[in-house]
């Protein structure tokens, strides 16, 4: 089995995954407390329902969901402009017109959006650059 790794720079918010949510709505046991995902149903998966409910919810959302981490222990960004690196690809990234788009497409108003359509109150103060990793075959 082959094994990549790539590196995602994305502005928003990490929400953890099934081995840590990083998100208020979490029962006693750690499992995430959302009406819209069940995590005992193995055949549900976070990234259908989460995009699911914010079709449901918002009109025209440009919101993306990306796994970081690794395929065998996901992790979940909800996010707005995502940029990866492929292993051995470097990507050029231009910060000054990431800040231009940033603000003139009121991204944080977008997130704030999306966080109230899921239902998610994120244990991160505020949306951010994440610089993470992913990993598949792991």
């Amino acid at each position: 089995m082959g094994r990549s790794t790539n590196a995602l720079l994305a502005y928003g918010y990490d929400l953890g995954g099934p081995d840590e949510w990083k998100v208020q709505e979490t029962c006693q046991y750690g499992g995430l407390t959302v009406e819209w995902h069940d995590e005992e149903d193995d055949e549900n998966d976070f990234i259908a329902d989460a995009v699911r409910r914010l079709d449901a919810e918002l009109r025209g959302h440009h919101i993306e969901i990306e796994t970081h981490c690794s395929d065998g222990s996901p992790s979940y960004l909800l996010a707005l402009d995502v940029t990866t690196a492929h292993r051995g690809h470097p990507e050029s990234v231009d910060f000054q017109d990431l800040t231009r788009s940033r603000l003139a497409g009121d991204w944080d108003d977008q997130l704030a959006q999306a966080l109230r359509a899921l239902g998610l109150t994120p244990l991160q103060e505020a949306p951010a650059w994440l610089l993470a990793s992913y990993a598949d075959g792991f």
